[in-house]
């Protein structure tokens, strides 16, 4: 069973990834609306890992005979200043949802939460994977952004290649 601060803690990480979902579609709309369709694809792929994250959290609570509770989703954005800037906010987005993660994985220390512990790993591992892989892009947007329309050209491409692959032996 687990204990009342942790369930609370992992709830609210379930709308903190639920809300990163609704913000990466929201960039999504704002990169497709710039013609950039590979960026915006790439945002898509974004927005369903986070899905994934919350329903992880989801089963988690429930195996551990946790009760989850919804909250309401706020509104994100719609407009940033460029398609570079909306994938520097998705970085920063990244690095408050580590930090987030890092707090829990204190909570479960706090409380000697073994289980919860080693269940949060996964999440810490992959908090890794998803800063370095929006700095790179970012890295990328820099790039083509010193040379003319044909280097966002091929970027856009690029991204376009990135694939949803859902998690196969991932448990809770």
């Amino acid at each position: 069973m687990l204990k009342q601060p942790i369930q609370k803690a992992l709830n609210e990480q379930i709308q903190a990834e639920l809300y990163s979902s609704y913000l990466y579609y929201a960039m999504s709309a704002y990169l497709e609306s710039k013609g950039l369709p590979g960026a915006a694809g790439w945002m898509r792929v974004q927005a369903m890992e986070e899905l994934t994250h919350a329903d992880k959290l989801f089963k988690y609570i429930n195996d551990r005979g946790g009760r989850v509770q919804l909250a309401q989703i706020g509104a994100p954005g719609a407009e940033w200043p460029s398609p570079a800037a909306a994938f520097e906010a998705a970085y920063n987005h990244e690095v408050s949802i580590t930090e987030r993660i890092n707090k829990l994985v204190d909570i479960s220390r706090e409380h000697s939460d073994h289980n919860t512990y080693n269940f949060l790993q996964w999440f810490v591992a992959e908090q890794v994977e998803e800063e370095a892989t929006a700095s790179e892009v970012i890295d990328k947007f820099r790039l083509a952004d010193t040379g003319g329309g044909g280097g966002m050209f091929m970027l856009d491409r690029e991204l376009a290649t990135r694939a949803f692959v859902m998690p196969t032996s991932e448990k809770g």
